[in-house]
């Protein structure tokens, strides 16, 4: 099982990024994938979840109505549009995949985690 998040750099306050997250290795339509965040010194936050079988999804209070997860289960991508980009956003992304099917961002729920990549949102 692999997972290989891409995407992170540096963007002005206001800006957007599309991160992606590139699975394999498993039946990705069994399980959920989701979006995590980790900025320093804080703890790891979940963000948004989708399940990749019916495409149902979930997003924290933190970031619903700027980020938007999606999938495209033939190519196995799972990706984040981040919009409206603020320097609270600054922090390394995650995607990981969920045991199983769920919208839950719950962390100890997840058991794969890509390697992150980083969002610096600066002016």
């Amino acid at each position: 099982v692999q997972l290989q998040a891409s995407g992170g750099g540096l963007v002005h306050p206001g800006g957007s990024l599309r991160l992606s997250c590139e699975a394999s290795g498993f039946t990705l339509i069994y399980h959920a994938v989701g979006w995590f965040r980790q900025a320093p010194g804080k703890e790891r936050e979940g963000l948004s979840c989708i399940n990749i079988g019916d495409g149902s999804t979930y997003y924290s209070d933190s970031v619903k109505g700027r980020f938007t997860i999606s999938r495209d289960k033939d190519k196995k991508m799972v990706y984040l549009d981040l919009n409206g980009l603020k320097p609270e956003d600054t922090a390394v992304y995650y995607c990981a995949r969920r045991w199983m099917t769920g919208l839950s961002t719950t962390v100890w729920e997840y058991d794969y985690w890509g390697q992150g990549t980083l969002v610096t949102v600066s002016s």
